[in-house]
């Protein structure tokens, strides 16, 4: 019991930005079907736990060069789709870079799972075994399918409610949480 809960505490620190960035992203949808969220939700999760995976699997190998690299990647995309909601509030325009696209949508999972990855590092070097490491994948793939719905669902509603004012907030926000990745990565 005690490593569920865990590895469910484990998953909720490396998902949260998977719900701001979906809460963000979604202010500009106005409507969206649960099949759509369902399948973004699923995008975000399976990425999230697949680079987790991955990161357990190639251990130690890549440490030093994706601890040094990951927190820019993860900047410049966030700053990306933020700037781009920024952009689309600013011209008061339909928006682009929303979780409309295919690519839009894997630019999100994959900003807010960089971290994962580097997680999944950490854990191998901790010499988590196997047994350990799939209940942490079972843990983050549900935890942020479930985060990512409710940032959808959050995100859209806010959208409708406060409009443009709403991008902004999430503009600022997307950016703020790349620029806060880079502070931390470099200021501790």
């Amino acid at each position: 019991m005690i490593a569920i809960l865990a590895a469910l505490v484990f998953a909720l620190s490396l998902c949260a930005d998977c719900f701001a960035v979906s809460a963000c992203s979604s202010v500009t949808l106005r409507e969206i079907s649960w099949r759509r969220i369902l399948a973004v939700s699923l995008v975000f999760a399976v990425v999230q736990s697949g680079l987790l995976l991955a990161g357990w699997s190639v251990g130690d190998l890549f440490v030093g060069f994706v601890g040094k690299v990951a927190p820019v990647i993860g900047f410049l995309l966030l700053a990306y789709v933020g700037g781009s909601l920024a952009y689309g509030a600013w011209r008061d325009t339909p928006e682009t870079h929303d979780l409309n696209g295919l690519r839009n949508i894997f630019l999100g999972a994959v900003a807010t799972s960089i971290d994962a990855f580097a997680a999944g590092m950490s854990l191998s070097m901790d010499l988590d075994s196997f047994g350990d490491m799939l209940l942490k994948f079972a843990a983050v793939f549900l935890v942020t399918f479930l985060s990512v719905i409710l940032g959808i669902k959050g995100g859209s509603h806010a959208g409708r409610r406060y409009g443009r004012a709403a991008r902004w907030v999430g503009a600022v926000v997307l950016i703020g949480i790349g620029i806060n990745i880079l502070v931390k990565a470099f200021y501790g």
